[in-house]
């Protein structure tokens, strides 16, 4: 079989969800898994492993982690040969080479699965070590008996926990283009429950190290998995509820894996860790001659171990993400961070040896207002006279850069009703930022791309039909907004409108625990600029996703 990562090879081999699926399919005996990524050139794609072309597998696995792949998927797809309409695969009766099963696993294929829904056979919606061992087996098994037939797999497999096959749902518009119902096929779940891996003894950690990857030296290590602050734009926060940290003990037993050469190591899920299980995991790297590295740091997580350990470490960049600019905004996305903790974060990272200081906003969040982007510049001018005043104490200059990201309402959220800024006042807001801080010695902005956040906004909550499109953008390689006009499909439709509380949603189709009624009381929470309290699992059944009322 081929595992297909549908982007480089630098970033899916660091991709820990990746990494692990790799490891647990090689593990099958009866399984060889070779590794497909995205080419730069428009040859056909070929294993890493072999050397195969894609049409060698009779069972294609995709590991997809954002919206931003679905273009990739498709055309790797047709890059290999392989009849991209799973509907048109259908009319062959057999699963073999050339005709293959197309799986498709990874967090945003269980927060809105539907635009990819024409080229996938079979969904994986859940964690991949709570659902792929007993898929596996159930395929080995049909393989060795030679049974492959296509309707045949699919009507059992869809019996299998968290496996979602799209050709057993019809997706009901009224006249209006709204979704009215969703019927499924009889004999199969109404609803597709996400599943979770309840427990780890060993936490998930990097299973190949090599230096062709973005991170080639680092050994990658989970915390955990969800995370319990409840930040209302944050897809991944919500669908993998209830949050779950490992233990220190099942961290270290991963960190003990490490190969002894390697001396960096990367912990994922810092911003939901406990501060004592962090003291415990710094205690241990530092007894261990290891050097940290970690994506973003939660401001109001940071200890007297972990300092030693960023200084020890010789950490020269770390991130800290307010998201909103303002306190207001703070309040409206549940972020619970204040100014003093901010700043508070800043001077403690520069003073432990950082000289890089990066700070992530969201610019277009519900209820923006001009205000808050001037209290956004004043925060960052603060921080940044604070970091230049710890930096000169030490005898270094300190560097701010700062990221803008237009915000993007996904699916499972609380912000799933509201809308995408109109681009054109997204374009005048960055362009008042970057005026600004343009002007600014020792800092750097980093702006994404406003035309590239609205197509992540139409795709985020998308159906079939905007998927369908993918193919003709492939084939075409136009414009993509011109692509989906001449299709008759409007994406402002699904980018910039505003959900009501009883709309019908397509990615409902997946359960993935949390009720309804609840996000539609965070939004409205939102917008009154009310906070949220924390998850706490052994208590709380407030969401739904701990199974209680």
């Amino acid at each position: 079989m081929a595992l297909v990562f549908p982007n480089l090879y630098r970033l899916g081999m660091s991709n820990l969800g990746f990494q692990i699926v790799y490891d647990m399919l090689n593990r099958n005996a009866d399984v060889v898994c070779e590794r497909i990524f995205l080419s730069r050139t428009t040859t056909p794609p070929l294993s890493v492993e072999s050397g195969r072309p894609l049409g060698d597998f009779p069972f294609i696995f995709f590991s997809v982690s954002f919206e931003q792949d679905y273009l990739s998927l498709v055309s790797i797809l047709v890059q290999g040969g392989i009849i991209p309409f799973a509907d048109q695969r259908r009319q062959n009766e057999e699963i073999r080479p050339g005709k293959p099963l197309v799986v498709c696993g990874g967090v945003v294929t269980f927060i809105n699965p539907e635009p990819l829904a024409p080229f996938v056979d079979l969904f994986v919606v859940g964690e991949a070590e709570a659902i792929l061992p007993a898929l596996m087996d159930f395929l080995v098994e049909r393989a060795q008996q030679g049974e492959m037939a296509r309707a045949e797999i699919l009507e059992q497999a869809a019996c299998f926990s968290g496996c979602y096959i799209p050709e057993f749902y019809t997706m009901r518009t009224d006249g209006k283009g709204n979704l009215s119902a969703i019927e499924a096929r009889e004999n199969v779940p109404v609803r597709v429950q996400k599943v979770t891996l309840a427990d780890s003894d060993v936490a998930g950690h990097s299973r190949i190290l090599t230096p062709d990857a973005e991170f080639s030296d680092l050994f990658l290590t989970e915390l955990g998995r969800g995370c319990s602050r409840g930040c209302r734009f944050c897809a991944a926060g919500f669908v993998y509820r209830p949050p779950r940290l490992w233990s220190a003990e099942a961290i270290i037993r991963a960190l003990a894996e490490k190969p002894e050469e390697v001396k960096r190591v990367g912990l994922l899920g810092m911003e939901m860790a406990r501060p004592a299980d962090l003291s415990r995991i710094a205690s241990y790297l530092l007894r261990e001659f290891c050097s940290l590295s970690f994506s973003s740091l939660r401001a109001d997580a940071i200890g007297p171990e972990l300092l030693a350990l960023l200084e020890e470490s010789g950490l020269k960049t770390a991130a800290i993400a307010p998201d909103g600019g303002s306190e207001r905004l703070r309040k409206v996305i549940n972020k619970g961070l204040s100014e003093e903790e901010l700043l508070w974060a800043a001077e403690l990272l520069v003073r432990a040896g950082v000289t890089n200081l990066k700070l992530y906003f969201m610019i277009g969040l519900p209820t923006e207002t001009w205000d808050d982007l001037e209290e956004l510049v004043r925060l960052t001018l603060k921080i940044k006279r604070k970091i230049l005043e710890v930096g000169r104490s030490k005898g270094k200059v300190s560097n701010l850069t700062l990221s803008l990201n237009p915000f993007v309402p996904k699916a499972w959220t609380p912000f799933q009703f509201c809308v995408f800024d109109q681009v054109a006042v997204l374009k005048k807001k960055i362009k008042f930022l970057r005026k600004i801080f343009s002007r600014q010695a020792n800092m750097k902005l980093l702006v994404d791309k406003v035309e590239n956040a609205f197509f992540q906004a139409m795709l985020a909550r998308g159906d079939r039909k905007v998927g369908a499109v993918l193919y003709d953008l492939v084939q075409s390689g136009r414009n993509w907004q011109h692509v989906y006009k001449q299709k008759g499909v409007d994406p402002a439709r699904y980018a910039m409108r505003t959900r009501d509380r009883d709309e019908f949603f397509c990615w409902e189709v997946i359960d993935i625990g949390v009720k309804r009624e609840y996000l539609w009381k965070e939004y409205q929470k939102a917008l009154t600029g009310h906070s949220t309290m924390k998850c706490k699992p052994e208590k709380c059944k407030r969401c739904g996703a701990c199974h209680g009322e």
